[in-house]
């Protein structure tokens, strides 16, 4: 460990004593990567590659070994977190449809509530974003075709020893936040609340496929690869294809990955997507780094979490939009005054749990019907008192692209239960995730009884048959509507959502199979 962090770490323990110093509320400051894995915050996982701000929060903090998305894709994930609701109950159904811009909040709750408040870099959380394909192929995931929707994971080395910023836009992003942390410590002692959205360490786009290509680019330089310990990557394992569930081979399949990889290839995607998460750390210690110089540390409550993880050639697939731990396992991290320091919490959490606790560490009462609970009990070195315990699952569901089924993750103890659709007509999946890490046994068939309590359970949080068939009715909507919208441009518009190969080759073929679709749905 360097010395900056050793420092850090004697700091804290000097003056982090209290949990509101002086009576006073605590500052606090989220940082929301992009596509992290939280495996990385604990071993086996924290060894793989150099994260020195990420363990010195494991050390001074509360690390959450068991913390999941509530929809691993980016706009509905963070719609949940900012709402404190499930998914489903917010209706974010895909990266285009998530909250209104007018919805209420945790930050503002904060901001009417006393704190001076500020949110940098990337939020999507609102309806409207993101490119017509993503939404388009959403929309259309039930249409009986497949297509390479992204473009072929690739790496990409730029630089030398020297080059730091790779992802310039984050670190605009971050120099501001720290700027902004020095001005606030400066102009007053009003206790504030800061938001850091980080991009990294999700893929970048892949520019040779035009400007209409999803992030299939792994990009860094080799002073972020020396961080990663190539020695100890892993390379996963593969089901063979025609042993997969067919859900995960339409994944596979729509993110371009049923091809031949080579292990140099896998473990080179691998060993970049490490160095893209050193690189997020390092901005993390920015943020922790300005608190410390301004004085703001020892008061000062710190969140790092992500939105979703990064399945990096696990299962054959990458990106997210996957129930599998690489993708659905997010890091949760919380250090701060009055908190407990290197405790790891078995308990099983969500994002939508960072709504009531940052409003309970804030000392603000919550407002409306919320699906998380406040963790500050499981943090707090004095006894805290909650009205509600934390149940033992947590919820997970996906509705956008690269699946073409409405998905539904109970977490429960040591099992993790993945409902489809109506629950009919696509079959379940059950992994027992402390004997079967890896998740390549699906146990459903050999363990029935388990699967009926599990599934009695999940309709007992969620209607999932009726949320299927709701999805189902206002993808055809959106569909339809958005065709009216693009008029004669229609046929042009479809060829040109992606532009690589296999899509331009298809393109048409793709138009005659909606067109059934529709003929068959209205």
């Amino acid at each position: 460990m360097n010395k900056e962090v050793l420092s850090l770490i004697f700091l804290f323990q000097i003056y982090g004593q209290s949990f509101c110093r002086n009576g006073t509320r605590p500052n606090i400051v989220m940082v929301m990567s992009d596509a992290f894995d939280g495996r990385l915050t604990f071993d086996p996982g924290s060894k793989v590659v150099k994260l020195p701000y990420v363990n010195y929060l494991r050390e001074l903090g509360t690390t959450f070994l068991n913390a999941y998305t509530n929809s691993p894709i980016c706009c509905p994930s963070r719609a949940a977190m900012w709402s404190g609701q499930f998914v489903h109950l917010i209706q974010s159904w895909n990266n285009y449809k998530c909250l209104d811009a007018n919805a209420t909040t945790w930050m503002h709750l904060l901001e009417e509530n006393g704190y001076v408040t500020k949110s940098m870099g990337k939020l999507d959380y609102t309806s409207g974003s993101h490119s017509v394909s993503n939404r388009v192929e959403a929309w259309t995931r039930d249409v009986q075709f497949l297509l390479r929707q992204e473009g072929r994971p690739v790496t990409r080395l730029v630089g030398n020893m020297s080059t730091v910023r790779i992802m310039t836009k984050d670190w605009e992003n971050t120099d501001k936040a720290a700027q902004w942390i020095h001005q606030r410590a400066a102009s007053s002692h009003q206790p504030f609340a800061l938001y850091l959205g980080l991009n990294l360490p999700h893929p970048y786009k892949t520019e040779s496929l035009g400007p209409t290509a999803g992030g299939s680019t792994f990009l860094t330089s080799p002073y972020w690869l020396k961080k990663v310990s190539s020695e100890l990557i892993a390379v996963p394992k593969w089901l063979p294809v025609d042993a997969m569930h067919p859900v995960d081979f339409y994944s596979t399949f729509t993110k371009n990955c049923s091809g031949v990889f080579t292990v140099e290839e896998i473990k080179s995607i691998r060993a970049f997507y490490y160095a893209m998460c050193a690189e997020a750390d390092a901005m993390l210690g920015q943020v922790i780094a300005a608190l410390r110089e301004t004085g703001l540390l020892d008061n000062t409550v710190v969140i790092f979490t992500a939105d979703h993880g990064e399945m990096a050639m696990e299962h054959r697939q990458f990106y997210k939009m996957s129930m599998f731990e690489g993708s659905s396992h997010v890091p949760l991290m919380i250090m701060g005054p009055g908190l407990m320091s290197g405790l790891q919490v078995n308990q099983i959490v969500s994002l939508v749990d960072l709504y009531p606790t940052v409003l309970d560490i804030a000392g603000v009462a919550a407002v409306g019907h919320l699906s998380g609970h406040s963790l500050l009990p499981l943090l707090s070195k004095a006894r805290v008192f909650s009205k509600k315990q934390h149940p033992d699952w947590v919820l997970s569901e996906y509705h956008g692209c690269n699946v073409n089924a409405s998905t539904y993750m109970l977490r429960s103890g040591r099992w993790k239960y993945i409902a489809y659709a109506d629950g009919l007509t696509v079959p379940p999946q059950l992994f027992d995730v402390t004997l079967d890490k890896e998740e390549l046994h699906n146990v459903v068939l050999k363990f029935p009884d388990v699967q009926a309590h599990l599934d009695k359970l999940l309709r007992g949080i969620v209607n999932y048959p009726e949320v299927s068939k709701h999805v189902h009715l206002y993808n055809r909507k959106a569909f339809v509507a958005w065709r009216h919208s693009v008029g004669t441009n229609y046929s042009q518009v479809i060829a040109n959502l992606r532009w690589h190969v296999d899509w331009q080759k298809d393109a048409f073929a793709y138009e005659r199979a909606i067109d059934k679709w529709l003929d068959g749905s209205l």
